[in-house]
């Protein structure tokens, strides 16, 4: 598919946003990465904007290949979180696929924080690091949605359906 044909699931109406999002929780030695676009105030899970005619899936492995630059294994499915907030003069809809996602051993590690990946990423710089994947860590960065402080050391068994209000961002 080229990039002029793609068509995004997500559109505007006065004032608001719908949005549908699909992120990984990639696990490494008790981390989790993390990135943000170095404008933002906050930190999120890596993954993007869904396409038409594309499934959930497929959006993560694309969107990790063009912020990673490497192929990223899906696993199941975790979260699926209707979440709505406040961000850029916006209020947001946003519905997004949670997947647990193994990412190859050649992508930088490091467990102290530090910035191991950047990428440009149309308008936004974005840069990824590992974090310790705990609720004190998670709730001091931050990052939204922000019950996954409250579910990241116990993630559920099977998919969670979560209705959530992150309030203004």
């Amino acid at each position: 598919m080229s990039h002029k044909s793609r068509k995004t699931i997500r559109f505007n109406d006065q004032g608001r946003r719908f949005n549908a999002r699909v992120a990984g929780l990639a696990l490494r030695d008790g981390h989790l990465l993390v990135h943000r676009a170095v404008h933002e105030p906050f930190w999120t899970i890596p993954g993007g904007t869904a396409e038409l005619g594309e499934d959930s899936r497929t959006t993560l492995v694309r969107e990790m290949e063009e912020e990673l630059g490497v192929t990223v294994t899906v696993g199941r499915l975790v979260f699926l979180v209707e979440n709505f907030f406040h961000f850029e003069d916006r209020d947001w809809h946003e519905v997004g696929w949670y997947y647990l996602m193994d990412i190859p051993q050649s992508f930088p590690y490091a467990p102290d924080g530090r910035i191991v990946h950047e990428n440009a990423d149309g308008k936004n710089h974005l840069e990824f690091k590992w974090v310790p994947a705990t609720r004190a860590c998670l709730e001091a960065l931050p990052l939204p949605p922000v019950f996954l402080a409250d579910r990241i050391e116990s993630l559920p068994g099977t998919t969670e359906h979560i209705i959530w209000d992150d309030g203004k961002l």
